[in-house]
């Protein structure tokens, strides 16, 4: 049988996110650009929102009308202190995650530093080939996070597999839909989802199946039912 390429989202799906790293992460980027900007603390969150609604990612907006420098952005936003201290998870999903048989890849619109740290501190770090972040989302010298389908397709090439054999593990709605238009199977995470305050799932109902969902699970344990 053909190989088979998990791609595992970090936030909200490997960890709980909400209570880790959102709020923290979502004033240091407020902060951060209120200082390089020269704005005032509401209407740097505005705009934090403004691009991130548009673009699906702050920092490609700070990048587009601003000449932020990402990598500047992205070191200063996710020092987030005492984040291992608040890092939340299910103690069996080392072993879920080593059952799984094929490939397994972190694919994040965070940095390749935090995803690391993340999943050092949950002992996670070990059950994966490699860790794709967003410096690891560009073409043609432009930015393509999640949920670009174009960066998903060329993810695949990249890998030497066509998308039908990759399953895109995710708790963001957007980010499925993109990946089923490139033909990847999708799997929507819910295990957070009820107590989610931040991040773009928050209210969502969970109990319906877009189209686009190929399953829904609420723990890593799970995968091994997905056909």
């Amino acid at each position: 049988m053909p190989e088979r390429v998990w791609l595992f989202d970090l936030d909200n799906t490997l960890h709980d996110a909400s209570a880790a790293a959102f709020g923290p992460l979502t004033e240091a980027m407020t902060a951060y650009i209120a200082r390089e900007l020269s704005l005032d603390p509401d209407a740097a969150a505005a705009l934090r929102v403004q691009y991130w609604r548009r673009y699906g990612a702050t920092l490609l907006g700070l990048i587009r009308h601003h000449g932020i420098q990402p990598a500047h952005f992205l070191h200063d936003t996710h020092l987030l202190p005492g984040l291992e201290q608040r890092l939340r998870h299910h103690p069996h999903d080392a072993a879920a995650l080593r059952r799984l048989p094929g490939r397994k890849l972190v694919l994040t619109n965070a940095p390749v530093a935090y995803a690391e740290r993340v999943l050092r501190a949950l002992g996670l770090r070990r059950c994966f080939d490699g860790i794709v972040g967003i410096e690891g989302m560009t073409m043609f010298g432009q930015w393509r996070p999640k949920p670009d389908a174009r960066m998903l397709r060329a993810l695949a090439a990249r890998l030497g597999v066509p998308a039908r054999r990759c399953v895109l593990v995710e708790d963001t709605l957007i980010h499925q839909k993109a990946a089923h238009a490139v033909g990847m199977r999708t799997v929507w995470m819910q295990r957070w989802a009820k107590q989610a305050v931040h991040g773009p799932e928050v209210g969502v109902y969970l109990h319906r199946r877009p189209t686009y969902v190929y399953a829904r699970i609420a723990s890593l344990q799970q995968l091994r039912r997905v056909p």
